[in-house]
């Protein structure tokens, strides 16, 4: 891998790693930073799509409504990378203490990543958040772990 891309890849990892730090920390303005103003989210939450960097920072805001404290975990983080344009795809999962205090190891989900080298920084322009099927029964498989 040239060096170049092996310096992006680095830069794309801190980003993701980024996610993580605002999600823990719940602050949003630093998770809008991430992403493109233009970002377009299939998230599990409905709408079938979110579009536009507010869109997104109002399904953070839904979590941490709901939250007292934040965990957030992301695993088997494997990147594609090019000049302008990467995409990702790894496990995550959501945790923490809810308001009610209750604790909750939250359930994994699979996300992918599409993102942008915009002046130099890498920016979440895509992101889909899913769980698997079952088909006989029309629910989310969320017992699921990677």
């Amino acid at each position: 891998m040239p060096t170049q891309r092996k310096a992006d890849e680095a830069k794309i990892r801190r980003q993701i790693d980024k996610i993580v730090e605002g999600l823990r920390d719940k602050d949003l303005e630093g998770l809008k930073r991430l992403y493109t103003k233009e970002v377009v989210s299939f998230d599990v939450e409905p709408p079938l799509q979110h579009v536009g960097v507010a869109a997104k920072a109002r399904n953070w805001a839904n979590v941490f409504a709901f939250f007292e404290t934040v965990a957030y975990e992301v695993r088997d983080l494997t990147l594609a990378v090019g000049d302008d344009v990467a995409f990702g795809h790894a496990f995550a999962r959501l945790s923490g203490t809810l308001k009610n205090g209750t604790a909750t190891s939250g359930m994994w989900v699979r996300i992918t990543y599409g993102l942008r080298k915009i002046d130099g920084t890498w920016l979440i322009a895509h992101d889909q958040v899913s769980v698997p099927l079952d088909i006989p029964t029309g629910k989310g498989a969320i017992d699921l772990e990677p």
